[in-house]
């Protein structure tokens, strides 16, 4: 693994870097593997794993070795999420800014695959967590990782971080973990060396700029900015913070942290490097700032949405044991609940941003008959009502690829689970067993496994 020298020449100077210990860690060490644990939900992993903490995350975990993640049915149930160790930082700056309970507004500005999005619902227990993604191709993945992870209080939107300027004051927390160089990948993913230039870097400074200009706007006076990138690059990372706090008129924050977890603090207060050599996890920056004045110039206009008739909302209610602390609408025919806390907070976002997907999605009405959705299945929490039964790990493999299996069931909806963890909707139809498992997330295994 030959390391750019144009990157370790920029690094000289840094506080922390060790241009031996640091290119060791790169050519004679593996890159760690980690997951975070889903809180709502329970995980038996395998005791083969050999799970140790991450110091920085009480639900973050190392493991001694990769598995076949794609094979582990808790991963498609949504028990976990495949996240670099460093990256999970971002809880322990949570943790020092706010209570769980915060009823907060908060936005995860370049949001896929999912895992910091993941994180933030994980950590806030009342918050609206509106996760965005400007690159339409990847918002399904975005998607497809919230909905298994299972909480009601996120909205997944696709735009140009320009439309957050329509949102004045709007959001309490940003998260912008910024397009980068990725030269802090160069572990998991040699290949980024092979396309790492400097002229990427000075590239990847301006749009970095220009997102965070776009962004700012709708982020309230004395409301918070996490900056993060897996660059080590100065540019991308201290320079981009110094020109926050000197044109975006943003004050940074201290934010305490152990001494032997070998985090490297920046001259900035709030500001935090990793290096591979002094750490278990890859390279990661990351910055906490506080916006000093308000700028807010566009009123933001609302777009209630499309409210379900009196005897559909009676049907879906009672089916699926909602109070009225659920808000029910429709959106393209599907039966959706937001808590309805947060009905205010999606009707201005509707009437600025394109929304991919708002709450949870319930079901659809067919004829007499409700055909209940996947999203709910993936909910966290008890489901009342509706037959459980569990399936040992080739039945849930099966499930999971949509293969063919046989299982006594009675007729009718029943729910699937795997180690106590819902896996998704089957129907018995009395000549067949219908697997509802949605076809385009399907695994890809042979009859033998």
């Amino acid at each position: 693994m030959q390391l750019p020298f144009q990157l370790l020449s920029s690094l000289q100077g840094i506080g922390g870097f060790d241009v031996e210990a640091f290119t060791a860690a790169h050519e004679h060490h593996p890159p760690v593997i980690s997951l975070r644990l889903n809180p709502g939900k329970p995980a038996d992993l395998s005791p083969d794993w050999a799970v140790t903490p991450v110091p920085w995350c009480s639900d973050g975990r190392y493991l001694k070795a990769r598995p076949s993640f794609t094979m582990d049915p808790l991963l498609h149930a949504g028990a976990y999420y495949v996240q670099e160790a460093s990256s999970m930082f971002i809880w322990h700056i949570l943790s020092a800014l706010f209570s769980r309970e915060a009823p907060l507004r908060v936005a995860d500005i370049c949001a896929a695959p999912g895992g910091k999005s993941t994180l933030l619902a994980a950590y806030f227990e009342q918050a609206l967590v509106v996760a965005n993604e400007v690159i339409r191709t990847r918002v399904p993945i975005l998607t497809e990782n919230l909905v298994k992870w299972g909480s009601a209080n996120t909205i997944v939107t696709n735009n140009d971080p320009s439309h957050f300027r329509q949102l004045p004051d709007f959001f309490d927390l940003m998260l912008v973990d910024a397009p980068c160089s990725g030269s802090g990948l160069f572990r998991k993913d040699p290949m980024v060396i092979e396309t790492w230039q400097p002229d990427q870097v000075e590239l990847c400074n301006r749009r970095q700029q220009r997102i965070l200009s776009d962004v700012l706007p709708a982020l309230r006076e004395g409301g918070y900015l996490i900056y993060a990138t897996c660059s080590f690059s100065p540019e991308e990372d201290e320079d981009i913070t110094r020109w926050l706090m000197e044109e975006m008129d943003m004050e940074p924050l201290p934010i305490p942290v152990v001494a032997d977890w070998g985090i490297v603090e920046g001259p900035i207060p709030g500001t935090f490097r990793f290096f591979p050599d002094k750490l278990q996890g890859e390279g990661f920056y990351a910055s906490v700032l506080r916006k000093k004045r308000s700028d807010g110039f566009v009123t933001s206009r609302e777009v209630l949405p499309e409210t379900v008739g009196q005897q559909m909302a009676q049907q879906f209610r009672s089916l699926f044991h909602l109070t009225a602390s659920h808000h029910l609408f429709l959106q393209s025919g599907t039966v959706r609940f937001i808590p309805a806390q947060h009905l205010q907070s999606l009707s201005q976002l509707a009437g600025s941003l394109y929304i991919k997907k708002a709450g949870v999605a319930l079901g659809e009405q067919k004829g007499k008959d409700i055909v209940p959705s996947h999203e709910w299945a993936m909910l966290q929490g008890k489901k009342e009502g509706w037959p459980l039964v569990q399936v040992d790990r080739e039945q849930a493999l099966s499930f999971l690829a949509r293969q063919t299996f046989e299982l006594p069931l009675d007729k009718g909806w029943s729910l699937l689970t795997y180690k106590n963890c819902v896996l998704g909707w089957v129907k018995n139809a009395g000549s067949r067993l219908n697997n509802y498992y949605p076809a385009e997330w399907r695994i890809r295994r042979s009859i033998n496994g």
